[in-house]
């Protein structure tokens, strides 16, 4: 199964792991990026240090192609796996601040460039939703970005489950029910 970025910046932030997400609304770019990202997306089979190795591998193809193209909304993407990734396998802890950073810093750099991307929303909707309020989360536009990603590609189990959990803490069960059984 796929693990979209949505996915990856969810586990990173401890998150139960709920869908793979769809592929079909990943942002267009270089061939460069695209190897990046498929780098990023093999890496969930391998063993440990393997999985590192391709890790920094998508990351430094991601950074080649931000380098040649800083509006190349893949290369952003593909920063975001890897990252989101490395992070994952780091554990949250306060020294991954510097990096939480730059993800969030290459979501907004995607969004800005794509900016009805359902994969893209529901990355930015799932980490504003998980993050705590004291790093930048915001359950408010979380929710607003869930909305736009479930609008731009409605089958997105991801952008769906993650939707579905914020109108739960609202207390909004009635409408969550319908968003939930995709989890």
């Amino acid at each position: 199964m796929r693990r979209s970025a949505a996915y990856t910046v969810a586990v990173l932030l401890g998150a139960a792991p709920l869908v793979g997400g769809s592929a079909s609304a990943v942002p267009a770019g270089s061939p460069t990026a695209a190897a990046a990202l498929a780098t990023c997306e093999r890496a969930d089979a391998l063993s440990d240090d393997l999985r590192a190795q391709a890790l920094a591998t998508g990351m430094s193809l991601a950074e080649a192609a931000l380098a040649a193209s800083r509006t190349d909304a893949l290369a952003h993407f593909a920063v975001v796996c890897n990252l989101g990734k490395q992070m994952e396998d780091a554990g949250l802890g306060l020294g991954q601040l510097f990096r939480l950073r730059r993800l969030r810093s290459e979501l907004d750099a995607t969004l800005s460039l794509v900016p009805d991307d359902a994969d893209v929303l529901a990355a930015k909707g799932a980490l504003l939703l998980r993050l705590p309020r004291f790093f930048g989360g915001d359950v408010a536009e979380a929710e607003v970005l869930l909305r736009r990603a479930v609008a731009a590609e409605p089958d997105n189990g991801t952008a769906r489950c993650y939707l579905g959990r914020a109108l739960t803490a609202r207390g909004e069960a009635a409408e969550a029910r319908g968003l939930l059984p995709s989890c």
